[in-house]
């Protein structure tokens, strides 16, 4: 199906009224408004995976967007708007664009195809594989959660997975998206592992992945921020966070209290330039690290618990 995108550019502090108008005409909005990155820009939180282009957006200006199908009246809508915008005296740029649907949500699975790394094969859920001797099958359908294992971040760390995890280990999978580290770790010899994301959807998503690799006797999965709702009454062998630096800085005072003695934390998503001053604070908190690995501006770093 073609849509149309209808956009309302406007003075921020015309945005309550220009989204009530736009209302008028569907009451799906999308609406850019940057002045809240600047929490952002001072503290670094998140920055990483906001667009430099966004953090330096004029904050004085904002936009409403609708979509409309093609084959509505696309003239009665643009005049419907331009009258009520002039009544209330709302200064408004509108512009028009064509959509074109794409069924995204399965279109990327043509791109989506085994993975091996180390002795793990990722192997997506749809399709056949044969495996060779000695190596462990994880199938995955990561839906619209993060985890394919085509990442280097993911790969990193599913390494530091098949050098570190041993039978009986309990692991903590921190910001688990797709599950998939969780159900690496199962499938490795982990005893007990628990998953958790602040996204439901993700969790939803892992919680499939990890019944249809038939784990659920070992892995368990909630939502949870960072580690607000890890169970308190459980210590892990394992902690394997694949987020953000600034993130994983966030959980650095806390962590140790989750890990028994001589446990490892396994953190990825690192920049390298950003690693050493990672390594640096997690050694003030009582981790030392003992393995760095790297791909493509991207690493990984185990750390014990000492």
């Amino acid at each position: 199906m073609s849509w149309i995108k209808i956009k309302a550019s406007c003075d921020r502090t015309s945005l309550d009224d220009v989204c009530a108008i736009m209302t008028m005409i569907d009451s799906g909005l999308e609406i850019e408004d940057y002045e809240e990155f600047d929490a952002l820009s001072k503290s670094h939180i998140y920055g990483e995976l906001v667009d430099e282009s966004i953090l330096s957006a004029d904050r004085s200006r904002a936009s409403v967007s609708v979509y409309i199908s093609s084959d509505k009246p696309l003239g009665e809508y643009l005049s419907f708007l331009n009258e009520r915008f002039r009544a209330l005296g709302i200064n408004v740029n509108i512009t028009t664009e064509g959509v074109c649907e794409e069924d995204w949500a399965k279109s990327w699975m043509q791109y989506y195809h085994p993975v091996k790394v180390e002795k793990v094969v990722i192997v997506p859920a749809w399709e056949e594989y044969k495996p060779e001797p000695g190596e462990v099958i994880v199938f995955m359908d990561p839906g619209m959660a993060f985890g394919t294992g085509m990442h280097e971040t993911t790969q990193l760390m599913i390494k530091l997975l098949s050098s570190y995890v041993k039978p009986g280990d309990f692991v903590l999978d921190i910001g688990c998206g797709s599950g998939i580290l969780s159900i690496c770790a199962a499938k490795l010899g982990a005893a007990r592992c628990f998953a958790c994301d602040l996204d439901s959807v993700a969790v939803k998503v892992a919680k499939k992945n990890i019944h249809e690799n038939g784990v659920d006797d070992i892995v368990s999965c909630g939502v949870s921020d960072l580690l607000s709702a890890v169970p308190k009454d459980e210590t892990y062998s394992i902690v394997c966070a694949n987020i953000v630096a600034d993130i994983i800085l966030r959980m650095a005072p806390d962590v140790s209290r989750y890990m028994r003695d001589g446990g490892l934390l396994l953190i990825s998503g690192i920049l390298e330039e950003k690693a050493k001053d990672v390594t640096d604070v997690l050694r003030s908190h009582g981790f030392e690290p003992v393995c760095l690995i790297n791909e493509n501006g991207w690493c990984a770093v185990a750390l014990a618990k000492v």
